[in-house]
């Protein structure tokens, strides 16, 4: 069980991108954090480098999400942050978004999201932080996102009405939607030069924001500092919403 003294924290999807820059940020404050994530090596490397827990786990199987659960809470016992990052990005037209394309989507981001807080629920702490990671596109309709962006203003909603049905117990809900960051998303997305520019076009700022940077505010949410902030969703992109 852990010091009573330490907070704990589970980040989902943290072996890469935004979650383990939070990660990261977590343990230099002193926060116990375990990470997990699909692909064993990932997690495995980043739980090394952080000198944190890694374990490995589909955001889109609620066998594993289970087995999280009961996992940590065994090792652990109830925690006090949350970040439901794990989400995976994938584009077509609404003509030709297939069946298993769309499954696949919101089997992770949004099944995933919902079912990894419902489990996880009687295993926080009364007065603990939840924070899902939601996306610009959810407000800004990109083309060709349709499924992506209807996955996280889902999550959106839930959020929502999480934070009203969590306020009892004093745990706090919230989501960060940042626009295009510096992730290894973006380089599966096939990131060209014309679709760079043009994404860094509509953005005031005229530039793709840094992981560290959406870590940091995601971190203040999971904090003390922010014990009267529930059911907000935060923008972190540049002016692209504007």
């Amino acid at each position: 069980m852990k010091n009573t003294d330490t907070k704990i924290a589970v980040i989902t999807g943290g072996n890469s991108g935004i979650g383990y820059a939070t990660a990261r940020r977590l343990k230099e404050t002193g926060t116990e954090v375990i990470i997990t994530g699909r692909r064993k090596d990932a997690v495995e490397n980043a739980a090394t480098e952080l000198d944190i827990t890694g374990i490995v786990a589909d955001q889109s199987n609620l066998t594993d999400i289970n087995r999280l659960a009961a996992s940590v809470h065994e090792k652990y016992g109830k925690i006090d942050m949350l970040l439901i990052n794990a989400g995976i990005t994938k584009i077509a037209s609404i003509e030709t978004t297939s069946e298993e394309m769309f499954d696949e989507v919101m089997n992770v981001n949004l099944k995933g999201a919902f079912f990894t807080l419902s489990t996880f629920i009687p295993f926080l702490n009364n007065g603990a932080s939840v924070v899902f990671l939601s996306s610009t596109s959810a407000r800004i309709s990109p083309p060709n996102a349709s499924v992506y962006a209807a996955s996280k203003a889902a999550v959106n909603a839930i959020m929502k009405i999480a934070a009203i049905e969590l306020a009892p117990r004093k745990i706090r809900v919230n989501a960060v939607s940042p626009g295009p960051v510096s992730t290894e998303i973006m380089d599966k997305m096939g990131m060209n030069k014309d679709l760079e520019s043009k994404m860094v076009n509509s953005i005031p700022l005229m530039r793709f924001g840094k992981p560290d940077e959406v870590a940091s505010l995601i971190s203040y949410l999971l904090g003390d500092e922010a014990l009267f902030i529930t059911g907000s969703d935060f923008l972190i992109d540049g002016g692209q919403t504007v």
